[in-house]
């Protein structure tokens, strides 16, 4: 009993004397570490796993100093431009460009022409209506006339008179025609004032053909004779008909059926409505007697000969 009073320190009481954090260090059990796993070589990477290794081992891109980082718009600009074409592929792009041009043009010119009627009034559609179905009539007329002719030289008891006055009534129609002789009937005057000066030759030449179109016989322009092959040239302070200089007002005397020639030129889109849009002052006038007297030389061919026996 006197040695356990003379030594009062004890297994107990040196586990007490202890620190704190000795004991807890001395209560918490040691975690046993996980056994090292030797890598598979012929295992294959998790998708995951590629693009996280993937992802360190590609160096982070560093825009350069003093440039800013380019936006997704601006890749995709650059990767676009400049394009990157072959020859061939070249050659077939500028043939569908042409041909695309050509279908343009052709879509273009065809809406022209077709707005020009679809915008017109149902008295103007009447009106060119019935200029079609003269002119074909006038043709009609034409042809009676020819089987007519040949009618007559086959039942003639003399032939060879009947033709002697048709060959006679045949130069003089082709004399009207080749400005050679002078002629007379009805028809219109038109006259075109052209105080601007923007009066060209080809609209000129318009309404000549428009005329034609419409069954003038003889044309006649500020004393000029208009045949087959005439032409009109644009010239200082004026135009030119067959080298002959006339200058405005420009007077036309035109023979033919006033009732179809008027018409032809108050069309919609036609000769009137052109002229007056670039301030020119036009003005038809009938009449039933015209006289064409301008004359063009009979001018004999060169080379071309009748082959008539």
């Amino acid at each position: 009993m006197s040695n356990q009073d003379e030594n009062p320190e004890t297994p107990e009481t040196s586990e007490t004397a202890e620190s704190p954090e000795a004991a807890e260090t001395q209560v918490s059990p040691k975690t046993p570490a996980s056994p090292e796993v030797p890598e598979n070589p012929l295992r294959k990477a998790l998708p995951e796993e590629a693009r996280a290794e993937d992802a360190q081992e590609a160096p982070e891109a560093v825009p350069e100093r003093g440039k800013p980082a380019l936006t997704g718009r601006q890749r995709l600009v650059k990767g676009l431009w400049p394009p990157r074409v072959s020859r061939a592929q070249s050659i077939v792009a500028l043939l569908l460009f042409g041909l695309g041009f050509g279908l343009a043009v052709q879509v273009a010119s065809n809406s022209d022409s077709d707005g020009a009627l679809r915008g017109a009034r149902q008295e103007d559609l009447v009106r060119i209506l019935d200029e079609l179905d003269d002119r074909t009539q006038r043709l009609e007329e034409e042809k009676q006339g020819l089987e007519d002719q040949r009618t007559e030289l086959e039942n003639s008891s003399d032939q060879a008179e009947e033709a002697r006055k048709q060959t006679v009534e045949k130069e003089k129609q082709l004399g009207i025609l080749a400005g050679t002789v002078a002629a007379q009937g009805p028809g219109i005057t038109l006259t075109i004032e052209d105080e601007k000066g923007t009066v060209e030759a080809d609209m000129l030449l318009d309404a000549i053909q428009e005329l034609r179109a419409a069954g003038a016989e003889a044309i006649q322009v500020n004393g000029v004779r208009i045949v087959a092959g005439s032409y009109l040239t644009d010239v200082s302070g004026g135009v030119a008909v067959d080298g002959n200089k006339i200058s405005a007002p420009y007077r036309f005397k035109v023979i033919g059926k006033p009732q179809d020639l008027e018409p032809a030129l108050n069309i919609p889109g036609g000769v009137v409505q052109t002229l007056e849009k670039e301030q020119a002052t036009v003005t038809v006038e009938r009449s039933d007697k015209i006289v064409v007297d301008a004359l063009r030389p009979a001018k004999r061919p060169d080379y071309a000969r009748s082959s008539s026996r």
